[in-house]
């Protein structure tokens, strides 16, 4: 039993506890407060203009449908100057009213070898995946920032980089579409791939530049592409699979987001493609390898693999299956995604809710990279 004293004490420190203010928010949480619903579902989405100029439909989407993201897309041979001057007119479409005064993720996919959008004057000639996991890890990731400080300069501050999905050695390479006939893998091993893309997401962040990691669950054994083919299906990815290694490594290294495949996984979910599979986003990746982090869609605008499936339903089964930033290259089709995920969230608790989740995730990963003041 408790003396007089002590009971008074605890008495005492229960009460104070029960009239402390709660701890300070996060900026990333003040800044989801101050947002509307129409902001919030904003800042899901990812859209494309030309790297070589400002397109019209995505500065007016800024501005009018609050979209908080876009993607430079094609390619620029204008340098980091003219580059810079695409993404300043980009970020000078924020403000309180359009996007609740956080600035945009400006992304691009600035891999190596023939995956590169942006070169020219300032922009190095970057080598093939393949050619930088021959590189010495420390070395690669000694080039990568100096990459990334190249990114920097020109204003964009994601990397849809760099590819984890492991191709099982050249003779595959050779029929692996999407990965290997381009030469985007960083080696025929997922020990090799693991090393190297945790040098390359290290190396980009210390250039402060953050990254995407894809394509999970792995496109390194489908022989189409799902940009361009659909029916594309990975027969042999398992849950527990080896070639889930690079990934796990990379997330254990701090990557800041992860992109989905479209591609199909019997083996993993027999019904529904990858990024829309709850099982996929959110047991495998949330749960299995523990990322907190955002996941964002491959594009969900010209794929061939989605073609079937009505834009507005692309953009909410991404969501509701544990996404966060739908990618669409086109802004032609995000007014249909827009209103179509507005809409869910207006009328479904529990969408809602995770509207609101990966609105933070996001929120929060733009905080890391100093985007929240305006």
């Amino acid at each position: 039993m408790l003396s007089p004293i002590a009971a008074l004490a605890a008495l005492l420190a229960a009460s104070i506890s029960a009239t402390a203010p709660a701890p300070p928010a996060t900026p990333a949480e003040a800044a989801l407060d101050r947002m509307t619903l129409p902001q919030q579902v904003g800042q899901l989405f990812v859209v494309g203009t030309p790297a070589d100029h400002a397109d019209r439909r995505t500065t007016a989407q800024v501005r009018r449908l609050h979209v908080g993201n876009v993607m430079l897309t094609g390619r620029s041979h204008g340098g980091v100057r003219a580059t810079a001057r695409v993404s300043r007119a980009m970020q000078a479409q924020v403000s309180r009213r359009a996007t609740g005064g956080v600035r945009l993720f400006v992304a691009t996919d600035q891999e190596g070898g023939q995956v590169r959008v942006l070169q020219g004057p300032g922009f190095s000639r970057m080598p093939s995946g393949l050619a930088q996991g021959r590189l010495r890890p420390a070395r690669l990731r000694h080039a990568a920032a100096r990459w990334a400080g190249e990114l920097h300069r020109a204003g964009v501050n994601l990397d849809l980089a760099p590819v984890l999905d492991t191709v099982p050695g050249p003779r595959a390479a050779r029929h692996n579409a999407p990965i290997g006939r381009y030469d985007r893998e960083l080696g025929y091993t997922p020990g090799r791939v693991s090393r190297h893309g945790v040098a390359l997401v290290r190396g980009m962040a210390d250039g402060r530049v953050a990254t995407a990691v894809k394509h999970f669950p792995g496109l390194g054994r489908v022989r189409a592409n799902p940009d361009t083919s659909s029916g594309v299906t990975d027969r042999v990815t398992r849950r527990h699979d080896p070639y889930l290694a690079p990934f796990r490594a990379a997330i254990r290294a701090g990557a800041p987001a992860v992109m989905m495949s479209t591609a199909r996984y019997p083996r993993l979910d027999p019904e529904r493609l990858a990024a829309f599979s709850p099982y996929v986003v959110t047991t495998m990746l949330r749960g299995d390898l523990g990322f907190d982090g955002v996941v964002i869609s491959d594009d969900l605008a010209h794929a061939r693999q989605v073609a079937r499936i009505a834009p507005g339903r692309r953009a909410v089964r991404f969501i509701a299956a544990g996404g966060d930033l739908v990618l669409t290259v086109d802004p032609q089709v995000l007014p249909e995604m827009y209103r179509a995920v507005l809409r869910k969230a207006r009328t479904d608790p529990r969408f809602r809710a995770q509207v609101e989740a990966s609105a933070l995730r996001v929120l929060t990963a733009k905080q890391r990279q100093g985007l929240l003041a305006h």
